[in-house]
């Protein structure tokens, strides 16, 4: 069912203005009815002027009637051509004035924790436009020297199953393209409560990465083969060749002074 235009507002004057049941506003409105039941306590809403749903076409006194005289009876729109696409406008979420400070540093965190995602799935996730990723990306942003990433489910500005579910789209893609993935990307793929039951994988550090074929053993061909199973083999080294030139020349001296 197609949500009258300003929903929120026309639950006001309703709520304001009729005896209608909580039910009934909540499904006219696209709202839950203990929503309803929050802007009639004060509690939700405050301050937000009633939208008259009558004099702006979208609904008959009539309907409204029918609804008084029976509980159990569902509103129906009067066809709006403004209204129309209304529900499935798209674009980037709303997010509060109060908030919007907070979105470069989750998309910092979105950016670095899991760059799998691209700028459409964080610009719907958090609310933002995707230069501003893309300056966060780049480290283009006028402000980056000061932005520290942070959790965007910690800032408020979406809850833990709305991350957790387009990272998990992120993994299935990814799959579906047979990318390899490294044990960290893994990790970063998954929900939190998938990765902490996750065993760990022993590695080596990257500091000593590569050395794991290295011996302190000589090779084969280098060892030296000699027998000293005995003393006089052991001491029977071979003889020097200066000694013997030496000798050579010992005895030509010897001749010549003859």
């Amino acid at each position: 069912m197609t949500k009258p235009l300003m929903a929120r507002a026309t639950a006001v004057w309703l709520v304001d203005n009729t005896t209608l049941s909580f039910k009934q506003i909540g499904d006219f409105c696209g709202m839950h009815e203990l929503e309803v039941q929050g802007i009639a306590d004060g509690d939700v809403a405050a301050g937000v002027k009633g939208f008259d749903p009558i004099t702006n076409n979208q609904l008959d006194q009539i309907e409204i009637e029918r609804g008084q005289a029976n509980p159990a009876y569902s509103l129906r729109l009067k066809h709006n051509p403004a209204a129309a696409g209304e529900e499935k406008r798209r674009g980037p979420r709303y997010t509060p004035l109060s908030k919007r400070q907070d979105r470069p540093a989750a998309i910092y965190w979105l950016v670095k924790f899991h760059p799998e995602l691209s700028d459409g799935q964080i610009s719907k996730l958090v609310g933002t436009t995707k230069p501003t990723i893309q300056s966060i990306r780049e480290r283009t942003h006028w402000n980056i020297a000061n932005i520290q990433p942070i959790d965007p489910v910690a800032l408020g500005l979406c809850k833990q199953t709305e991350l957790d579910r387009i990272v998990q789209q992120a993994a299935k893609k990814k799959a579906a393209e047979g990318g390899l993935m490294t044990d960290d990307e893994r990790r970063k793929l998954v929900s939190t409560e998938t990765s902490l039951g996750m065993s760990a994988e022993p590695r080596l550090p990257a500091s000593i990465a590569g050395l794991e074929n290295f011996s302190l053993s000589e090779p084969e061909e280098k060892r030296d083969t000699a027998d000293y199973s005995d003393a006089e083999s052991f001491f029977n080294l071979p003889d020097d060749p200066k000694d013997s030139d030496d000798e050579d020349d010992d005895d030509a001296d010897s001749r010549n002074r003859r």
